[in-house]
């Protein structure tokens, strides 16, 4: 049996990534794969624990270095209990961000630097990433109000996961700019979409891309 593969998404606030998972899940589905959707922080029980403490409560309640050791935490468990399971049965994992953010957000956002988060990536992952990732970018201004809109909706959101939403806007510019180093870094890996194109152009952008790495001709006819 083939391995699966993992796609993760990647962005600031707002960028439309649920969205993209969503559709991209749908997409593979059609094309007869065994599919599953996910997310970070979260994916399994212990690691939805450790979300609450993460995306909920006040900005400052934990320190840059032990938010991130929090993310890594939750990580390495979601990898162990689920990702390296579904992935060795063959079925393929959409994941709503991965180890990118926690060097986006913590690596850039709150400045503790790329070497910090590479030394904790290497011990949660040991070699382990995705097979290809999207981030999906957008100013950190609209994102932040299209978040904003969400929150006030009643699509289902959970209102008290707004954390990183509150955080200041400099923490978001810091962290856009590293999610674009992160691309430049990896272009093999990472794709850089435009987040403020509709739904449907990103998806079918996206389902291009996806087809160069997997057995999916005609993917974008499904």
């Amino acid at each position: 049996m083939a391995r699966g593969k993992l796609i993760t998404f990647e962005g600031g606030e707002g960028s439309g990534k649920s969205t993209q998972v969503r559709l991209l899940v749908e997409a593979l589905s059609r094309r007869g794969l065994n599919v599953e959707a996910s997310r970070e922080p979260g994916g399994t029980p212990g690691a939805e624990a450790i979300r609450a403490l993460l995306v909920a409560g006040e900005t400052g309640r934990w320190t840059p270095l032990t938010e991130a050791l929090l993310h890594c935490a939750a990580r390495r468990d979601h990898v162990e209990r689920r990702l390296w399971p579904a992935l060795a049965a063959g079925t393929w994992v959409v994941c709503d961000r991965f180890a990118d953010s926690t060097m986006a957000y913590q690596g850039y956002g709150h400045q503790l630097g790329r070497e910090t988060i590479e030394r904790l990536t290497a011990a949660t992952l040991n070699g382990f990433g995705p097979d290809l990732t999207f981030i999906l970018d957008i100013d950190p201004a609209v994102g932040l109000e299209r978040a904003g809109r969400r929150s006030c909706g009643t699509s289902g959101t959970d209102h008290s996961e707004d954390r990183y939403e509150r955080m200041i806007l400099a923490f978001h510019h810091r962290l856009r700019e590293g999610y674009l180093d992160i691309a430049h870094r990896e272009p093999a890996r990472c794709a850089v979409i435009d987040a403020t194109l509709s739904p449907e152009r990103i998806n079918a952008l996206i389902l291009t891309k996806v087809a160069e790495i997997g057995p999916l001709i005609h993917l974008e006819n499904c």
